[in-house]
């Protein structure tokens, strides 16, 4: 009996996800995973008592004490783990897919076989902040507003307003400039 109640309520699951997966590719032309697609990323922003209009996707993990600003979007299977320290993210910011944010590290209590206590800091993410996917950005690291963090980056130091950063470690590779039109400009070194 539990078996087949089992089986008929993952036929179930399969079809509504096909059903909304359908609509997605409808009306959006993308196709997500089950656990993207069945929930809603801007009600579950809601319930983890981000600002109005964050969106995030329910592949994202978040650990500890997370803040985040309105409208600002983050990515699916991002790590947002503010257990160390806190995230505090601006408004209008773009986390991309694979992100990971710690407040956290535990490489001198490993090596010292538990000895040494773990560090902790914070991370801040200014106002229109862009992280490229996969990039890592680690404790005590601020970024200033309008920055521009390139894809795969190792963000371990802290970075001014309008910087464009990329690599591992990440450096200073150029400027964020907005004219007199508010057209946004790529100044590379």
């Amino acid at each position: 009996m539990v078996k087949e109640k089992k089986e008929k309520l993952f036929i179930d699951l399969q079809n509504v996800y096909k059903e909304a997966d359908n609509a997605l590719m409808q009306k959006f032309d993308r196709s997500l995973s089950f656990q993207d697609s069945m929930f809603d990323r801007w009600e579950r922003a809601k319930r983890l008592g981000f600002s109005e209009g964050v969106s995030i996707y329910n592949s994202s993990l978040v650990y500890g004490n997370v803040k985040i600003d309105k409208k600002t979007w983050v990515g699916p299977y991002t790590i947002l783990d503010g257990s160390g320290g806190g995230i505090t993210i601006g408004q209008y910011c773009s986390i991309s897919a694979g992100v990971h944010i710690y407040t956290h590290d535990t490489v001198m209590w490993a090596l010292s076989g538990g000895y040494k206590k773990r560090k902790i800091a914070p991370v801040i993410v200014g106002n229109n902040t862009y992280i490229g996917s996969k990039s890592i950005i680690t404790l005590g690291v601020t970024l200033g507003s309008r920055c521009l963090v390139g894809a795969g980056s190792l963000v371990n130091k802290s970075f001014s307003d309008n910087t464009i950063i990329l690599g591992t470690p990440a450096k200073k590779v150029g400027k964020v400039r907005v004219d007199k039109n508010d057209e946004i400009i790529l100044e590379y070194d």
